[in-house]
């Protein structure tokens, strides 16, 4: 449980975790908070309470207006729109940077073509398809050396993830 909890915080997952166990310690309270969980509920518990505890994770998600979106290292500021990439300012032309940022919000998820050339171009404007492509490929050549990769889901679109597996 810890170790899933500690690859998807690593990975820049931040998707509230409730830790539910039969560990009431105060090592095993206080290890899987520092590991990332939002909560910790020891067994055994009432529904209620559990059902109490979900409730407050769901409303701070809710209510969490997150002004940095993070995928590995790749770090994108939603107040100042910038990115940096292992703390260190990301210089993208305005069409590359539409296409980081539709690929960050979504990371995880596959964008399509479609997707990005929505946010590219405006509707008056007949965009090539295969420009996306020459976008996507110079996103690619600013984000190499780290850890955040584009994937291409042929026939679907694109995939902004961090691999632990890059070098």
């Amino acid at each position: 449980g810890l170790e899933v909890l500690r690859m998807l915080r690593a990975r820049g997952n931040r998707v509230p975790v409730i830790v539910l166990t039969a560990n009431a310690s105060l090592d095993g309270r206080v290890k899987g908070l520092n590991e990332g969980a939002d909560d910790y509920l020891a067994k055994p518990f009432q529904i209620e309470e559990l059902e109490a505890r979900i409730r407050v994770q769901l409303r701070r998600v809710n209510d969490r207006t997150a002004p940095v979106v993070a995928c590995g290292d790749l770090v994108f500021d939603t107040n100042t729109r910038l990115f940096s990439l292992g703390g260190e300012a990301l210089a993208l032309t305005p069409r590359e940077h539409a296409v980081l940022e539709q690929l960050m919000i979504k990371a995880g998820r596959t964008v399509s073509k479609a997707a990005l050339s929505a946010a590219i171009y405006d509707f008056e404007t007949d965009a090539d398809p295969s420009a996306i492509e020459i976008y996507v490929h110079r996103v690619r050549k600013k984000l190499e050396g780290s850890r955040v990769q584009i994937a291409t889901l042929r026939g679907l679109g694109y995939l902004l993830r961090h691999d632990d597996l890059a070098p």
